[in-house]
């Protein structure tokens, strides 16, 4: 599949209408945003759900104690697009907007797989035992928050799994392509071009679409979480991957294995015996899918996702100023 064509059939989320909509957003005077921010955060208390609501707002914002931030941390108005990592303005941008622009706060762009020394927002954060300095927000959503409506039943599709990625400077990664490849339990290419991978890995991307006709489908972490994860999720098709190491506003933490996603060593020795497994036990492999279904459904309100995300910020803001 050429690039052109893979940019308009890929089913990922377009980044030029993600863009579009974040500098539209850019030209609303703030005090429009600012006036709206105690109604929205009322009607929390209003809401059948609003335990669920509350509950999600704690699990993301674990800081419980006023820690302030240091008088020389940026405040809220001093933001700016910047020059790379714009996703990260924009999807904070578009909480932060609601706020009092005084307020000092730190953000965190990129992958972060580690807890900082102050209190920040972050996109991802280590499953560490204390992370109440990591505070996530839903960022780089355009990449990695994609679900489907899969056409394809479990009868459908292969029996087999489908792994497409980049394993460059990924050691876990390498080692699946080096076990893998070739075989026919999974169908493994690498959709990079470095020098360092061998040549016979290298092969062109597939279409989400093209993923959706296997039974299986690799959720291998990267740089931080695996970012395919929703959208199989979504799927008919079933996640395998080692437990999660690291987590988003997705909340990976409280993911299941063999619940959510089917759960496999860190080594992917037994890739083999857990793909046989679940397709001798078809009711099984379902009931997976269908956990995984109603998992992802969660993040797929985008009224009740504002709501949670002024909840986290409002609750982030009261204690670090």
């Amino acid at each position: 599949m050429n690039r052109l064509r893979y940019i308009f059939q890929s089913g990922k989320n377009s980044k030029a209408l993600y863009y579009l909509r974040g500098y539209a957003s850019e030209v609303v005077p703030a005090g429009i945003w600012r006036r709206q921010r105690e109604r929205l955060l009322q009607a929390i208390d209003r809401r059948d759900d609003r335990e669920y609501i509350r509950e999600r707002i704690d699990y993301y914002c674990t800081l419980n104690v006023r820690c302030p931030l240091p008088e020389s941390s940026p405040r809220i108005g001093e933001q700016r697009i910047p020059k790379k990592q714009k996703v990260y303005y924009f999807d904070s941008r578009e909480v932060t907007r609601y706020f009092d622009p005084s307020l000092k706060w730190l953000l965190l762009p990129g992958d972060i797989t580690y807890v900082p020394e102050l209190p920040s927002i972050v996109k991802s954060r280590p499953l560490a035992a204390d992370v109440s300095r990591s505070t996530l927000l839903k960022m780089d959503k355009v990449r990695h928050f994609i679900f489907v409506n899969d056409p394809y039943t479990w009868e459908d599709k292969l029996p087999t799994a489908i792994f497409r990625g980049k394993t460059a400077g990924n050691q876990s990664r390498m080692d699946f392509m080096r076990m893998y490849f070739g075989s026919g339990i999974c169908d493994c290419g690498d959709v990079s071009r470095p020098r360092t991978v061998p040549p016979e890995w290298q092969t062109e991307k597939k279409t989400i679409r093209e993923h959706l006709t296997y039974r299986y489908i690799m959720a291998l972490e990267g740089n931080d979480v695996a970012s395919n994860l929703k959208w199989v999720m979504s799927s008919h098709s079933i996640a395998v991957m080692p437990r999660p190491t690291c987590e988003t506003w997705y909340m990976e933490g409280k993911l299941k294995p063999d619940c959510h996603y089917i759960e496999i060593k860190p080594d992917f020795s037994d890739l083999e015996e857990r793909l046989n497994y679940y397709n001798a036990h078809p009711e099984e492999a379902k009931r997976i899918m269908a956990n995984a279904n109603a998992y992802a459904a969660q993040f797929r309100d985008p009224n009740l996702e504002r709501l949670i995300a002024l909840g986290v910020m409002d609750k982030y803001l009261l204690q670090v100023n």
